[in-house]
């Protein structure tokens, strides 16, 4: 007996990217000469019952920033993601070449996983989520609605944002070391 494998189509990823919505972000930048660390709380409702949220939270760590060119994009290590972000990370390789504009790169993993279900609805366990945050936080938490099926892209999409965000201050802080 074999088990289905469940595989991530291009329409499932760009679902999950335009139903991804960053409603904290972060205070600080992708640091560029240490690691980063940050708190992310995904909120997705549960497609098949109604009022029922999942909330995800753990620690996403942002390894010391590299410039990278697209070459060496598939070498990205996704530590601790499932299948899913890795056929993700291809299909972007696929559909972005011009990404090696950017040529910025970071490890990603996230540890401290964990989930609850709530029975409420989805705007009531945002904002309750907001608020655990900004009372708890020193700027490091950052709170997202996302889809349930595809959260991991969710995340990615975070860390794409992030990066833009963080890239300036990274490039003037290595010419200003003479690194660039």
């Amino acid at each position: 007996m074999s088990l289905p494998v469940l595989i991530m189509h291009e329409h499932d990823f760009q679902y999950a990217i335009e139903n991804t919505k960053v409603v904290l972000t972060p205070e600080q930048r992708i640091a560029t000469f240490g690691t980063t660390q940050f708190e992310f709380y995904l909120v997705s409702e549960l497609m098949d019952q109604v009022n029922v949220v999942r909330v995800r939270n753990g620690t996403m760590h942002a390894e010391r920033p590299q410039i990278m060119t697209m070459d060496h994009l598939h070498q990205l290590a996704l530590e601790g993601f499932g299948e899913k972000a890795e056929n993700y990370m291809e299909w972007l390789q696929q559909q972005a070449p011009d990404l090696a504009l950017l040529k910025y790169g970071f490890q990603l993993r996230k540890t401290n996983l964990s989930e609850e279900t709530i029975h409420d609805s989805l705007e009531a366990v945002t904002d309750r989520v907001i608020d655990r945050v900004k009372n708890s936080d020193a700027g490091t938490g950052a709170v997202l609605q996302g889809v349930d099926e595809g959260w991991e892209v969710s995340l990615l999409k975070l860390t794409t944002d992030l990066i833009q965000r963080s890239v300036r201050g990274n490039i003037g802080d290595w010419k200003r070391d003479g690194l660039m």
